[in-house]
């Protein structure tokens, strides 16, 4: 079920959205891409609408690793471990039209980490960047050339 995008990895898996009286299967795609090594993108959807037309939501890598154990985030994305069961994860989303929140198993993010982990070690991150070249679109307000002003 889950396979190797190049340069990433990218796994499907199930949300459910607490509700007041009832829980909602959401689909959602875990996606994490060498070039980006600090962030996780969860986009909400199938497999397909998740990568073109769906909603995304960027994490940082770490912040999730963290969330497993305890609980972790401030402000818009909060993540916390289940007490009851060990295969839950709690995320909750918050943005200025609403907020949710979710229950995820562990075990698949963990496993999903666990897999970055041997495209990008963490503490690692920062060598897989391309300083220079991101120095220098930076530097040329994202154009082509960094010497013209």
């Amino acid at each position: 079920m889950a396979h190797r995008a190049p340069l990433g990895y990218t796994v499907p898996t199930t949300l459910h959205l607490v509700g007041p009286t009832s829980w909602t299967e959401v689909p959602a795609v875990l996606r994490y891409a060498v070039d980006d090594p600090f962030a996780v993108r969860i986009g909400f959807g199938d497999a397909d609408d998740a990568a073109d037309d769906g909603i995304t939501w960027l994490l940082g890598r770490e912040l999730l690793a963290a969330g497993l154990e305890r609980p972790a985030g401030d402000g818009d994305v909060r993540l916390w471990p289940g007490r009851a069961s060990g295969d839950v994860l709690y995320l909750h989303l918050r943005a200025p039209s609403g907020e949710a929140l979710f229950e995820l198993s562990r075990a698949t993010v963990a496993a999903f980490l666990q897999r970055t982990e041997t495209l990008v070690p963490t503490g690692q991150e920062t060598a897989a960047l391309d300083v220079d070249e991101e120095l220098a679109a930076l530097l040329s307000n994202g154009g082509a050339d960094p010497g013209a002003r």
